[in-house]
Order: structure tokens, then sequence, then C-alpha cells
């Protein structure tokens, strides 16, 4: 089993909820507003505007780098499952632009429903 954790654009969400049912997985944890940044060190948003004049932006240009809005999707997967959970993600979310997310994955060494007390990865299913 494995945890798989993305994080992807806010606004792409629903469109990943869909796909991701559509591919056979139902179950996940969802978090908003998380916060991140990846290695880039500049958001060509605010250049872009800063070019133009834009003072709200002319003075963001020296504050550094900032952290964006994000959301953060927790799913356990069956191994033989992984693969097909990672490319509808990627499928779903990919703009070919910086800040489209990324994607973990997490060995999982047990898994218990606190209903029942079963355990193992026959709970996933």
């Amino acid at each position: 089993m494995k945890e798989v954790m993305a994080f992807i654009r806010m606004n792409r969400m629903n469109e990943t909820k869909r796909a991701l049912a559509a591919a056979g997985f139902t179950s996940m944890t969802a978090t908003g507003n998380v916060l991140g940044r990846g290695k880039g060190i500049v958001d060509h948003g605010i250049l872009q505007a800063a070019e133009a004049g834009n003072e709200m932006a002319i003075a963001m240009l020296g504050e550094g780098p900032q952290l964006r809005n994000k959301r953060m999707i927790l799913m356990s997967v069956p191994d033989g499952d992984v693969k097909k959970a990672v490319d509808t993600i990627v499928e779903t979310n990919r703009t070919g632009k910086a800040g489209d997310g990324k994607i973990f994955i997490l060995p999982m060494t047990e898994t218990f429903r606190v209903r029942t007390g079963e355990s193992g990865e026959g709970i996933l299913q």
C-alpha cells in the first residue's frame, strides 16, 4: 500500500475529483489553502505586471518569492493502482506552466478500519 500525496492548483480540484472517481478512486482526503512554493524564484505574472507599470506589482518585486495557495490530496492506494492514480492526477493538472503541482508517494506499513478493527490492504476496496 502507498499514500499518494498530491499538491495541485486550487482551481483544479473539482476536475481532479471527477477524474479520480472516473478512474475508480472514490476515497480521498483533501485539505484546502495549504501554502507552498516550488524552486522558482521569479513570479512571471508579477514581473509582467511590473513591466506594464502596475504599482502594486512593482512593490511586490522586492518581497521575494511568495507562498501560493494549493490543495493537498491524500489517497491510500494499493500498490498496483499507484501508477493509475498518479497518471490521472498528472493528466488532469498538467498545464505545462510552473505551479502545476507535485506528487509524492509514501510507503504505508499498515491500515486499520476503526469501525470493525479490520486491517490490511483489503480495507481499501
